[in-house]
């Protein structure tokens, strides 16, 4: 069921611009803990011949911050209010536990405990993905380029953990 707010409604953009707004802010909060030690502590770091440059992240995370902010904007234009609840719910989780992951990792640099935190934040995208997928499909698919990157991130995490 979709609620009677139609898309380019006032009321419809200010909410889409305040969940891009949260979203991003989030990201930014993990960008300032990255931003503290890419180029002192991570730099020192052994890397997998298959770590991206530094330059990639950003423009990525943003895409995709913008992706899952646009995602859970439409889950609160559609489906019964218990649904919503529920998944939005579900997205404020994960969007935790991503700010966490950066904490962790950057932050307090243990890419060991980041290493067990990313395996909740990609447990919670994917639960997310599909609790968006019951109630708007498209919004389940914008959060696919998400959880491929969480698994990526995962996945260079561990060869990060492992080389150090």
């Amino acid at each position: 069921m979709t609620l009677p707010v139609p898309a380019g409604s006032p009321k419809a953009l200010r909410a889409a611009a305040l969940s891009i707004g949260i979203t991003l802010v989030a990201g930014a909060v993990g960008g300032f803990a990255t931003a503290t030690s890419v180029t002192t502590w991570y730099a020192g770091l052994n890397k997998p011949s298959f770590n991206p440059p530094n330059a990639l992240f950003g423009p990525v995370w943003t895409t995709l911050y913008v992706l899952m902010a646009l995602a859970a904007w439409r889950i609160w234009r559609s489906g019964t209010a218990a649904a919503r609840r529920q998944a939005l719910t579900l997205y404020a989780i994960q969007l935790a536990l991503n700010l966490t992951w950066s904490l962790i990792f950057f932050g307090l640099r243990q890419p060991g405990l980041a290493l067990i935190e990313v395996v909740a934040l990609l447990t919670s995208v994917l639960v997310c993905a599909v609790a968006f997928w019951r109630i708007d499909r498209i919004s389940g698919v914008m959060l696919i380029p998400y959880a491929a990157w969480v698994s990526f991130a995962s996945v260079l995490n561990f060869a990060i953990w492992r080389l150090n």
